[in-house]
């Protein structure tokens, strides 16, 4: 169960706006209240109009940092204490290197940024294996990937449902015996949690991993 922190402050929001869909703040607190008070790292792809840049700073506290991600120069108005704003596009390699460079270690992902597909499946092609080895990386509205204008479609290849599918497999990779190699994304990620319109991975070193079939230990 949450506490509901998250949807208390949206709801009694007096700050930036806030564009959230409602059932999103139980699944936020859910995969990411272990972060609370920590020094936390978080980036958000897709700006808006800054609100939830300031949610995110005001839930995990004064050592946070958050940083957020948008094509448009204008969102760089949003920044203040423990909040820094890249202008960029999500799928162009130079930036996330840019934004990685500056900060190494980040904890969290929320990708709320164009919601095409391409754009989906290359950011998180591009940050995943560099999030911190407990991370988290939040793709919200993920309905879009059924509609044809974000290049998504029913089992269309390249949306990023068909994307999490396939992600599906490779976090069981060692059961496959061999079909499907084991490679870092089966090394570590510890879950991946479908909800409607959106997906969470949870990051955890998995240790040794051998082939079961084998009976190696």
């Amino acid at each position: 169960m949450t506490s509901g922190v998250l949807h208390k402050y949206f709801l009694s929001n007096t700050g930036r706006c806030i564009h959230k869909c409602g059932h999103y703040f139980d699944i936020y607190e859910r995969h990411l209240s272990r972060f609370v008070g920590k020094q936390v790292t978080m980036l958000e792809i897709g700006v808006g109009l800054g609100g939830s840049l300031q949610m995110w700073k005001s839930y995990f506290g004064k050592n946070s940092k958050i940083i957020g991600l948008d094509i448009r120069p204008e969102t760089k108005k949003f920044e203040e204490e423990q909040i820094e704003i890249f202008i960029g596009s999500q799928d162009d390699p130079k930036v996330i290197e840019w934004i990685l460079t500056e900060y190494p270690y980040i904890d969290i992902v929320l990708d709320d940024g164009s919601h095409k597909m391409h754009d989906m499946v290359k950011s998180f092609e591009l940050l995943y294996d560099r999030i911190s080895p407990f991370g988290v990386y939040i793709v919200e509205d993920t309905h879009t990937c059924y509609w044809d204008i974000y290049e998504g479609g029913l089992k269309r290849k390249g949306s990023f449902i068909e994307f999490t599918k396939d992600a599906i497999d490779r976090l069981n990779a060692m059961h496959t015996k061999g079909e499907i190699p084991v490679d870092k994304f089966t090394k570590y990620t510890d879950s991946i949690t479908c909800y409607t319109s959106s997906v969470v991975f949870d990051r955890r070193p998995k240790g040794r991993i051998v082939g079961i079939e084998t009976g190696e230990k």
